[in-house]
């Protein structure tokens, strides 16, 4: 199995720092309003590299946390009149419920920043008794010169950083040795949460808690932390520098990020009007398209979501739907109970499809391929099923794919009743569109309900339907 390094900028043959076992640290939301498409990029990508480690057989501990202190969580409070925890409890509800509809998997561990900060003090005062860290009027800063290798995640150079790119220093007061330096402690303000600290009352910098949470779950060297691209500087880049530090010891082996998602071609804003949150697709939208969409392309490939796409997506994932509905189908028909000779010869080809997505899972968790494995088992399937097979061959198919797809997370049995809820939903749509004399959407809703292997007929009792 290969993983693209960010560290070394490139692929690598993934070796566990112990056999059998991943450490995996994913950095979580800042909880402050609800996830939007691009938060829901990274969850989606690394809840499938858990699984699929998972499926090789990896007992994977998955850290992922929440940031429920922050500015913009403070700001939200004060625009409603309530407290900073008041703020970080509704939205971290909100993004379970957001994460359950996209299918990821909840964390082996899902700590909290608050609820971290004496560990977090300790690692500052580490910091500053090894000189790494140093305190002016109560706000403490970390000396990035003083760490040898500050910038090897980033590629940056501390001379370019001060001289020729002074976007990307660290914000901060006149108070620092160095501008480069960044904050660990900041002092409290009037009307913000605080904890008391040998520095005085305060509350930690954004990127020290995911080194103190990443430590005290995963160890002191973890195989791999993960995030979205835009972590890569400066928080990544100040994570090693702390922890390294601290710990006298290598942070993480393997450096995951995935790209940028954009929206019709342009990078998403709240200024532009094209801010989506996975909230707002779950109004037009099953969460599985989304994750589906997701997982179309590589996660180190720019994404572009458009409407056509979510289209698209959401007729890709019924067809895997149709072919283990249709197989249950051939299952409640079918009077062959034995698997025959040839059923066994059939079942044996589909090892190829399972060889073809773990070819594409072990190149650095390539998705998209994967996607296309599948689609050629579904393809396989639908070509040799019908009711003359035995039942167990039938039951042995589908076990195959939803093997499959469930390393990727796609829900695709639906619940007889919900199925069932679905159709009539369909048949009220087609009445609907005839009563208005939509008559080419009614013929568009009965075609696709042939797809699904449901044929309907119009009687003076109502409208009619039997599985096909």
């Amino acid at each position: 199995m290969k993983i693209y390094n960010t560290l070394s900028k490139s692929k690598e043959e993934f070796t566990p720092i112990e056999p059998g076992k991943v450490r995996m640290y994913v950095c979580g939301p800042t909880v402050y309003n609800l996830i939007h498409i691009g938060n829901a990029r990274p969850m989606i990508v690394f809840d499938t590299v858990r699984r699929y480690f998972e499926y090789k057989g990896y007992d994977v501990n998955y850290v992922s946390n929440f940031t429920d202190v922050d500015d913009k969580i403070i700001k939200r409070a004060i625009e409603e009149g309530v407290t900073a925890s008041d703020i970080s409890t509704k939205y971290i509800a909100e993004c379970k419920k957001d994460m359950d509809g996209m299918n990821v998997l909840p964390a082996t561990t899902t700590p909290l920043a608050t609820e971290e900060i004496g560990g977090m003090i300790n690692m500052i005062q580490t910091l500053i008794d090894k000189g790494y860290a140093y305190d002016k009027n109560g706000t403490v800063y970390y000396r990035s010169r003083k760490f040898k290798d500050y910038g090897k995640l980033s590629h940056k150079n501390l001379d370019d950083l001060r001289s020729g790119e002074r976007n990307l220093l660290v914000s901060g007061k006149d108070e620092k040795e160095d501008p480069l330096d960044f904050v660990l402690w900041k002092p409290k303000k009037e009307g913000e949460p605080s904890w008391p600290s040998p520095w005085g009352d305060g509350r930690p910098g954004w990127h020290i808690e995911c080194s103190e949470m990443s430590c005290k779950y995963l160890g002191t060297e973890i195989d791999i932390h993960a995030g979205g691209e835009d972590l890569v500087f400066p928080h990544h880049e100040n994570e090693i520098a702390q922890s390294e530090a601290a710990n006298g010891t290598n942070f993480a082996r393997y450096w995951m990020h995935n790209a940028f998602l954009n929206i019709d071609n342009v990078k998403m804003s709240k200024s532009l009007g094209n801010f989506k949150t996975v909230r707002d697709i779950s109004e037009k939208y099953d969460l599985g398209v989304l994750r589906f969409f997701m997982l179309s392309a590589h996660y180190r490939s720019p994404l572009n979501f458009t409407a056509e796409l979510m289209e698209s997506s959401k007729k890709s994932l019924e067809r895997i739907k149709n072919a283990v509905s249709n197989l249950d189908f051939l299952m409640s028909k079918t009077d062959v109970k034995d698997l025959t000779d040839s059923e066994k010869e059939l079942l044996a080809e589909t090892d190829k499809f399972f060889q073809d997505f773990d070819n594409a899972m072990d190149d650095d968790f390539n998705t998209a391929d994967a996607v296309t494995a599948i689609f050629e088992f579904v393809k396989f399937a639908n070509i040799n099923s019908d009711d003359s097979k035995s039942k167990e061959y039938l039951e042995e198919l589908k076990k195959k794919i939803l093997t499959l797809t469930n390393v990727l997370g796609l829900v695709v049995e639906e619940e007889k009743d919900t199925l069932d809820a679905h159709i009539e939903d369909l048949i009220k749509e087609r009445t609907d569109a005839k009563k208005a004399k939509d008559f080419s959407k009614a013929d568009e809703i009965r075609n696709k309900l042939l797809e699904m292997g449901i044929e309907i007929s119009d009687t003076r009792e109502g409208v009619k339907w039997k599985r096909i």
